[in-house]
């Protein structure tokens, strides 16, 4: 007898046999006929003007030849900074709405700060992936998870490889040292490094695991599309470059800021960047984003700013040489001319730097200048043994021919390069486009030129609508009307909304009202820098847009505005509690993640105890936290315990502990907050007191940045002369673990200070 059947959903017949039955396989998605691969690479906060196509004298030659395959925007916008233009990127939604107000080293909780990609967006991996079958890869910089969910405890619902990433090599954090990263992560788990080599470079690495998946994938299907999303970690701080590259730009910034930046500007007018009727705005003279005249620095200060300059334009320079080698190696696979590459920056220039500076980029956060120690290092800038930031005056020329800096609403903030190559499928070559966009814009127009619909849900709930448009007829027609017409912004109090050419914007001082005198209207059409404020001339207009801003504002979880009392830094949710626990950390522990790391002793009193059976002839790293930009450790050198403390700045405190003897079952370093941000250290050998020191300076902001290590110090270390004698110097003998148990917090902690804090805030209210 012959049986046949099936079963429910299946479209194939079902016999008694494999031979008697008819089989049938449930569709995948595949992509549109000729879909092409998508490159969008992301720079980390390069300005408008520091490219060789948009005016700069950086060598750009690769950078440059992508230009002129295709399409270069002058008037295209992201969010004024990193997390909000990455979560706008990759979902099309304002900033806000994609919950990223900020960046993500918060968590207050209100919907535009929740610093995770929620279940209502998706992001161009998801959709390319499962509604087109794209290969989905990343490589770089990711910054979209709360910093308490970056450690290996997760939750990782917010990781690159739950949002749509089949690969992922690179680091959740803002940013790293690029000579010695911090955490690398590949797809959901840690590279373990104990040293890297010497000639270890994060954007040379970055390349090569790009090149290395792209190769992976075409070898093993060569008919299915990628996507790759490249974010580089450069040139954020700190600005770290290779030797032949910074050598290279010896000298060239001697001129200073003010001669580069108008060297720049006649650049962009012959290029057609500018139009040659603009003026260039004079030097920022807002209070407390102001610059100082170049001529008016001492040679000290031109020495040493100067330096910084090299360093960035190397880090630039490197950039557009691996932009070289990906380039190449799609030629290699013929799969260049049906390829689109996107080249952008993620915000205007930086001014973290403000005034002078720095050589100690984690601590100058918090802990401010010290041009003294900087200059002492002057020869190390761009080494891995200093953490710099250029001053905000390099800021100014980066962003030519604009007004201020990353933050702020203001055009210098959000105005950046971007280009735009595919030469398969735009025959312009070469053209610049002056059409308003906003990267929102990013993937609806990728979907539109691939032919892919964006879902109207995500696992089951419905997608929140795209704010961007489609700008790809403006690709092909320099005449196109620009198909973006509104656009809010807000950054840490600085407001901005552009309608059809005009601007209402901004510039908000912390702990000030948020009034309406504040609002500045520019007729951007016809005043692209700013020059012109018309507020007291069109005041309809300007209540006009105010009102439309806050229409958008509350449309886009903007609020609650930020105004200046650092409350949004130090709110917590109560489970973050936990963080401040004791924790016993055993020997042979993967490095402890930085931000989970920190709260151990951020502000507070730490015991830390470490369990050993030392012998005589041992010695090594008992415990380590932190790095070159800041740090402490406990080891054992020539059968004497040692604390050493790195303050970022180049400065090394060494207390001894005395010497270690055969049987020695614990050692304690104990730090007890005494105010004045300073520790009090007590080492104790089994028991017995060895030594006490005063004054220890506390570390905060971003310090200590890498994790703590036990048995080990891991990638950059605390102590340069140890790292240069023996590597991350592991500890030779037995140690069990080590032991952190988080005391109160000191008398001038913020914790103490939150009635007031909010108080104060209030006020503004």
């Amino acid at each position: 007898m012959t049986v046949r059947g099936t079963y429910p959903g299946f479209e194939g017949e079902v016999g008694r046999t494999f031979a008697g039955s008819r089989g049938a396989w449930p569709a995948r998605p595949t992509p549109p006929p000729g879909a092409p691969n998508v490159v969008v690479m992301l720079a980390d906060d390069l300005g408008f003007a520091d490219l060789g196509c948009y005016g700069s004298e950086i060598d750009t030659p690769h950078l440059d030849a992508l230009a002129s395959r295709g399409v270069r925007c002058t008037n295209f916008h992201t969010a004024p900074m990193c997390s909000p233009t990455r979560a706008a990127l990759l979902t099309g939604l304002e900033s806000h709405r994609a919950g990223f107000g900020t960046v993500a080293h918060l968590d207050p909780g209100f919907p535009g700060y929740a610093m995770e990609l929620g279940p209502d967006v998706a992001t161009i991996a998801e959709i390319l992936r499962d509604q087109a079958g794209y290969a989905t890869m990343m490589v770089g910089k990711w910054h979209l998870a709360k910093d308490s969910d970056c450690s290996a405890a997760g939750p990782q619902h917010s990781w690159p490889c739950q949002r749509g990433f089949e690969r992922f090599y690179g680091i959740l954090d803002a940013f790293t040292n690029l000579h010695q990263p911090h955490r690398i992560v590949e797809d959901n788990h840690l590279v373990e490094v104990d040293q890297y080599p010497d000639d270890y470079y994060f954007t040379d690495d970055l390349t090569d695991r790009a090149i290395s998946m792209i190769r992976e994938r075409k070898a093993s299907n060569p008919e299915q599309p990628f996507f790759l999303y490249f974010a580089h970690g450069a040139v954020h701080a700190p600005l770290h470059a290779r030797p032949e590259d910074i050598a290279k730009y010896r000298g060239r910034y001697d001129l200073g800021w003010d001669e580069l930046r108008a060297e720049r500007f006649a650049r962009q007018k012959e290029l057609g960047i500018v139009a040659e009727e603009l003026e260039l705005p004079p030097r920022n003279t807002e209070a407390n984003h102001d610059v100082q005249a170049w001529d008016e620095l001492g040679e000290r200060e031109r020495a040493l700013f100067a330096r910084h300059m090299e360093v960035y334009a190397a880090m630039v320079d490197r950039i557009d040489q691996n932009v070289g080698r990906l380039v190449q190696s799609l030629e290699e696979l013929d799969e260049l001319d049906n390829t689109i590459i996107v080249f952008l920056s993620d915000n205007g220039a930086s001014r973290e730097g403000e005034v002078t500076g720095t050589t100690a980029y984690y601590v100058h956060l918090l802990q401010g200048d010290d041009l003294d120690a900087d200059y002492a290092r002057l020869d190390e800038i761009g080494g891995p043994r200093t953490t710099p930031h250029y001053p905000r005056g390099w800021a100014m020329a980066s962003g030519t021919p604009f007004r201020l800096y990353k933050i702020n609403t203001h055009q210098g903030g959000h105005s950046v390069p971007f280009c735009f190559s595919w030469p398969a499928g735009l025959s312009e070559r070469g053209s610049i486009r002056d059409q308003y966009a906003h990267v929102t814009d990013l993937l609806p127009t990728l979907l539109d030129l691939i032919g892919v619909e964006r879902p109207d849900a995500r696992h089951g709930v419905a997608l929140a609508p795209v704010e961007g448009a489609s700008f790809a007829p403006a690709l092909t027609d320099p005449d196109a009307p620009s198909a973006h017409v509104e656009q809010v912004f807000e950054c840490n109090g600085h407001r901005g909304l552009y309608r059809d050419g005009w601007e209402l914007v901004t510039l908000h001082q912390p702990l000030t009202p948020f009034v309406e005198e504040e609002w500045e209207l520019y007729h951007l059409t016809e005043d692209p820098t700013e020059l012109r404020n018309l507020a007291a001339e069109d005041p309809e207009r300007v209540r006009e847009l105010a009102a439309a801003w806050e229409e958008l504002a509350w449309a886009n979880q903007v609020y609650p505005l930020d105004e200046g009392s650092s409350i949004k830094y130090l709110q917590r949710p109560e489970r973050s509690a936990v963080y401040g626990q004791p924790v016993t950390i055993r020997r042979g522990t993967p490095t402890l993640e930085r931000w989970r790391s920190v709260q151990l002793l951020w502000f507070r009193s730490v015991n830390i105890r470490v369990s050993l059976d030392h012998r005589e002839a041992d010695q090594g790293t008992l415990v380590a936290h932190g790095d070159q930009g800041a740090g402490y450790t406990l080891y054992v050198l020539d059968g004497e315990l040692r604390f050493a403390h790195n303050d970022g700045r180049g400065r090394m405190l060494t207390v001894s502990g005395g010497v270690l003897r055969d049987g020695v079952r614990e050692v304690v370093a104990d730090l007890r907050a005494t105010g004045d941000r300073r520790w009090e250290l007590t080492l104790s050998v089994d028991g017995e007191v060895r030594a006490t020191e005063p004054g220890v300076p506390m570390l905060f902001g971003m310090a200590p940045f890498e994790g703590i290590d036990v048995g080990i110090d891991r990638r950059s270390p605390v102590s340069w002369e140890l790292y240069e004698r023996f590597g991350a110097f592991p500890y030779s003998g037995s140690l069990h673990s080590v032991t952190y148990t988080p005391g109160e917090p000191g008398p001038d902690a913020p914790a103490r200070m939150m009635d007031m804090l909010r108080e104060i805030g209030a006020a503004f209210e």
